[in-house]
């Protein structure tokens, strides 16, 4: 796996490529967003905030714009809003410094594991609810017929929730099964995700069981 590690501390980000070349993977690492964004494809992106040129949020959103590539932050700023602001950007998970690298190793295979792997287990690729179309195989998404952009947490909600339509699936299954099960951080990232889903599919498309979860409702179903 190539990893592009984007860290201007030289005093992390060199111990940080050995470590993880240690464990087999293949690094590239970079001191600043511009370099970051002109990079050649990765695997995955370990992205720190604090960068000299350009502010690592917008690195995110530039980056997720252009691809799916899984983003881990790295920051030393913890808040809750920084937190689900970096979700919605389209980050896939957040580490906060000091971090103990074991735990950011098992993070990055927790995300490779989770954003590599859906396509490559399933044999029915498509799956036809209504107006969505959801291709595994290619990790596209129509609506009426017209192509809709999901970051990578959107699309593996969708398909979580395209599973068993009809069907409600609580927010603790919801959480474990899209993020892991140690999530540690504000169910209402789960929320946002949901929010955005809507907007951009449709709002009557996934309902809320208040104080239960969601449910994906098959608009071709005629009850």
């Amino acid at each position: 796996m190539n990893l592009l590690v984007v860290e201007d501390d030289p005093a992390i980000g060199e111990p940080l490529r050995s470590g993880l070349e240690r464990e087999g993977f293949d690094v590239r690492l970079v001191t600043n967003g511009a370099d970051a964004l002109a990079a050649p494809a990765a695997d995955l992106v370990l992205l720190d905030l604090g960068l000299p040129d350009l502010d690592g949020r917008e690195v995110c959103r530039r980056l997720r714009a252009e691809s799916a590539v899984p983003i881990i932050v790295v920051s030393a700023r913890g808040e809750e809003i920084d937190r689900v602001l970096l979700l919605e950007l389209g980050a896939d998970d957040y580490v906060v410094k000091p971090f103990g690298f074991r735990e950011l190793v098992a993070r990055i295979r927790a995300v490779l594991r989770r954003t590599g792997g859906e396509a490559e287990v399933r044999t029915d690729s498509r799956v036809l609810l209504g107006p969505l179309t959801l291709d595994q195989r290619t990790r596209q998404v129509t609506y009426g017929g017209v192509n809709v952009s999901l970051t990578p947490k959107e699309y593996e909600l969708l398909v979580e929730l395209a599973s068993d339509p009809g069907a409600v699936l609580t927010r603790e299954h919801l959480i474990d099964s899209v993020w892991d099960e140690h999530w540690w951080g504000s169910t209402k990232t789960l929320d946002v995700h949901m929010a955005s889903l809507r907007k951009k599919l449709a709002p009557e498309l996934i309902e809320t069981v208040r104080g239960v979860g969601f449910r994906l409702v098959d608009l071709g179903d005629d009850r």
